[in-house]
């Protein structure tokens, strides 16, 4: 019999304010307005305790001495503080828990039958930056995007614990850009590691989840309502995966009635994914077909013609210089998607490029249409989905965003 760890008690007394960042004259209306982060520009001084650590608490005042809010503090980046309350508050046992209830609470009303993999924590958007937490079955996954997160987990550990009561909870370490000097490795935080391969239910979709090397914290959870959607309009039509990954969209066309689904994919370990995806929902084999490569390739040499394309791909922009480039490569990739959409066919494209938000994205897909000859009706505008909340103070949160289109007949 496997007896649960006990759940580590929390600290008694609140995080320490080992800062105090004072803002330019003037620079306080974007606190005042709710925003919570202050770049290096916007502040005129930082003292710090002797024992204080990069990531810290701190207090943040105007210049003439208000006392604005609590923030994690970062002196020696650009964004130098991310908030966490405004005015004098407490950062402890009480904060903590008021936090992840208020998130459990809201995901309790979103979680439908069949559902067994959501986010239960999504940063800033809860009132918790640099904190990301998803529940797959009875695993708990958490990613750390800030020292300050990695400071406060004796705070955060035992509340997710008491919330959500599960067999384990383990830690990932975020991919790509990451603040200076955040080192983090795959580790059980606590309770039991969970299986090398995961079944997890979504709505009639079944998929098999990697908790230890799978993309995000093991599977892109923000798509699930736009995978639904896709199921939905699927019936009867040939459907294009493209940027497959292991298949989230083309098992939910399958799963949806697709009388065929072509999926691309270059990673030989993903495109195998996607068979075993494909097997795990009891599609038949001859619906399916797998073409490894690249997608401007295969959709280069491809001459065949699509009642239903989705472009998912990974983000070609995460920094402000690299917009241009990004623009180029989703013109790029949606024109040839768009020359191989039959008349009457839907698109569905997606940017994940926080540098490329939806009006930019918006205007690349217009053009890319033009050059195509086709006119495009704007069916619905798609996002992340709703256990992904972002604050409406802070639109930097919203990094997915997308559009359903309908190319009409007689082209342009």
């Amino acid at each position: 019999m496997n007896v649960p760890a006990p759940i580590p008690p929390m600290p008694g007394e609140p995080a320490p304010l080992h800062f105090q960042v004072r803002l330019r004259a003037g620079r306080q209306r974007s606190v005042h307005l709710h925003h919570p982060w202050i770049y290096s520009g916007a502040v005129a001084e930082i003292e710090g305790h002797p024992e204080a650590r990069a990531g810290d608490l701190g207090r943040i005042v105007s210049a003439t001495g208000e006392v604005l809010g609590i923030a994690m503090v970062h002196p020696e980046a650009t964004l130098v503080a991310r908030m966490l309350v405004w005015g004098e508050q407490p950062i402890g046992a009480e904060w903590v828990r008021a936090r992840v209830a208020d998130a459990a609470a809201w995901r309790a009303g979103l979680v439908e039958a069949g559902w067994e993999a959501c986010r239960l924590i999504n940063a800033e958007g809860d009132g918790l930056p640099g904190l990301i937490v998803d529940r797959y079955g009875d695993w708990l996954v958490v990613q750390c995007l800030t020292r300050g997160m990695v400071h406060l987990q004796p705070w955060w550990l035992p509340a997710l614990l008491e919330a959500f009561q599960p067999r384990g909870l383990l830690e990932r370490p975020p991919r790509g850009p990451r603040e200076a000097g955040l080192e983090r490795q795959t580790a059980a935080l606590w309770g039991a590691l969970p299986p090398a391969t995961l079944l997890v239910g979504e709505a009639q979709r079944r998929y098999l989840v990697d908790l230890l090397r799978g993309q995000k914290t093991g599977f892109y959870l923000d798509q699930r309502e736009n995978r639904s959607r896709v199921g939905e309009l699927a019936r009867g039509r040939r459907v294009l995966d493209a940027y497959a990954y292991t298949g989230g969209f083309a098992v939910a066309a399958g799963v949806g009635g697709a009388r065929e689904v072509v999926a691309i994919e270059s990673s030989p370990v993903a495109a195998a994914g996607i068979r075993e995806h494909w097997t795990a929902n009891h599609l038949p084999a001859e619906r399916l077909e797998v073409v490894r490569g690249s997608v401007p390739r295969v959709l280069r040499s491809d001459d065949r013609s699509y009642d239903l394309i989705v472009l998912d791909p990974p983000p070609f922009s995460r920094r402000r210089g690299h917009r241009e480039h990004a623009a180029r490569a989703y013109k790029d990739v949606n024109l040839w998607a768009l020359r191989r959409l039959r008349r009457g066919g839907l698109l569905v494209t997606f940017s994940c490029s926080q540098q490329v938000g939806g009006a930019l994205f918006q205007k690349i897909v217009f053009a890319a249409a033009s050059d195509a000859g086709l006119r495009l009706q704007w069916v619905a505008r798609l996002g992340a989905a709703r256990d992904h909340p972002v604050h409406l103070d802070h639109p930097q949160g919203e990094y997915l965003t997308g559009l359903l289109l309908r190319a009409l007949e007689g082209g342009a």
